[in-house]
């Protein structure tokens, strides 16, 4: 070694840091979004097609509006049973593995539930379905969270619900379209056909999970938190997500207020239209396909400027701090002026309420990549515990009221009104606990 050499720092002739492994180029990168977008598009698609299909089933099976209300709950309630085991075996097997067994199962349930003849039937197997299809985005964010770069994540998380928005999308008028010519049991066949080839796109493009605890157990980045850096030391289970007081914060407005987003756009904003503002089925069906494309649009917008809004200093806590205030509003609006609410009010509600969508790539990157599959499968169960108690909570306050002598508008609303009560009183609580998360990526 010569002697200029021998005189230079240490630090000076120390090699660059070698790039993660773990992460994908951009090809292989884009590839493996599109095969989880397309499962999740058909996801999206099974879980909204009850809002469109709700007049015939209601009229086929003698449905009353709390069976109704079980019955779209009921995926969800079959969502939220597998997300704790599923957030472990993500951590364990990888998105890969876990998606095509649970995916198999949903195309069983549409298979059963197109040959249902009892409401029992029906429940059992959109409970299946709901099973099914439970890792459709808890196994990409997952997988996001290790492959792609911090500040990818959260353009990649609501690029995902466009995908979705547009499943919704598709679930509304080009089903009213169908529903003549096929009739709604040949629609399940269709859709199983389609998860089918979802699976047979993720299992050629989706790379196999790497374990590498160690480099995983040393790696200091920039999203980590003193919170996050306390429990580095423990993976087991999921105490270390319980006592986040950054999760505690966010789970009251995850069960009632994203639950009840998606509530609204996936089963109650139909009976809405139909039963208060007085819709046609068909005119319903075109109502649910302008919410939809309205969320398609919101979601795309969102993953276009996440980017620049965190570095402005817009973190998802600060997102959902100024934007829950504004679907509350709507959400008040639309209660008030009953059957003059449409279409419009409900898809303003839906887009207001988008902000919380941010929380849920916030949440897995509170945690390091060893946990990130149960720290998101974790806040999905309070989110589709919520979507279940929501739909269903819903539709038994219609009939309660219902049955107090309330006329049908005034039953609405007042079960409209109960929801609102909750929805306020979470919001309260995530104002109420002083946890802030600086975890949210920064350029990278």
């Amino acid at each position: 070694m010569s002697t200029a050499n021998a005189s230079l720092p240490t630090s000076s002739i120390r090699p660059p840091p070698a790039a993660d492994p773990a992460r994908l180029d951009a090809k292989t990168g884009a590839m493996v979004f599109l095969a989880f977008a397309a499962a999740y598009f058909s996801s999206a698609l099974v879980r909204a097609i009850t809002a469109t299909l709700a007049p015939v089933l209601t009229q086929e099976f003698a449905l009353h509006a709390r069976d109704l209300g079980l019955l779209a709950g009921g995926y969800f309630l079959g969502f939220a049973a597998t997300q704790l085991p599923l957030g472990t075996w993500l951590d364990r097997h990888g998105p890969k593995r876990v998606i095509l067994c649970f995916l198999a199962l949903s195309v069983v349930g549409c298979l059963a539930f197109s040959l249902a003849t009892s409401f029992a039937w029906l429940l059992v197997s959109r409970m299946l379905v709901g099973m099914g299809v439970s890792a459709c985005l808890m196994a990409p964010l997952t997988g996001y969270r290790r492959w792609y770069e911090p500040a990818t994540v959260l353009r990649a998380n609501s690029w995902m619900l466009m995908s979705g928005s547009l499943g919704m999308l598709a679930s509304t008028l080009p089903v009213q379209w169908l529903m003549p010519v096929t009739g709604w049991r040949p629609m399940f066949w269709i859709l199983a056909a389609m998860l089918l080839l979802s699976m047979a796109a993720l299992a050629w493009v989706v790379p196999a999970w790497q374990l590498n605890q160690k480099s995983e157990s040393t790696k200091i980045t920039a999203e980590n938190t003193p919170e996050a850096a306390a429990i580095e030391s423990t993976d087991a289970g999921y105490a270390p997500i319980w006592r986040s007081r950054y999760f505690r914060k966010l789970t009251p407005l995850a069960f009632f207020n994203y639950g009840g987003l998606v509530s609204m756009q996936t089963l109650w904003a139909g009976p809405w239209m139909i039963r208060v503002a007085g819709y046609t089925p068909l005119e319903a069906a075109t109502g649910l396909f302008y919410i939809n494309a309205s969320m398609l649009v919101t979601f795309w917008s969102w993953g276009m400027v996440n980017p620049w809004l965190v570095r402005q200093g817009w973190n998802a806590t600060r997102l959902i701090t100024w934007g829950v205030p504004f679907s509350l509003l709507v959400l008040a609006f639309n209660i008030a002026a009953g059957a003059s609410t449409g279409w419009l009010g409900w898809a303003l509600f839906c887009m207001g309420s988008s902000v919380l969508g941010l929380a849920q790539p916030s949440v897995g990157m509170a945690f390091k990549p060893s946990l990130a599959g149960r720290a998101l499968s974790a806040y999905n169960l309070m989110i589709f515990a919520g979507v279940f108690t929501v739909q269903w909570g819903i539709g038994l306050l219609i009939d309660v009221f219902a049955a107090l002598g309330l006329a049908q508008v005034a039953s609405f609303q007042a079960a409209m009104g109960v929801f609102l009560c909750c929805c306020i009183a979470s919001y309260g609580y995530f104002l109420s606990v002083r946890a802030d998360n600086s975890v949210e990526p920064q350029n990278p």
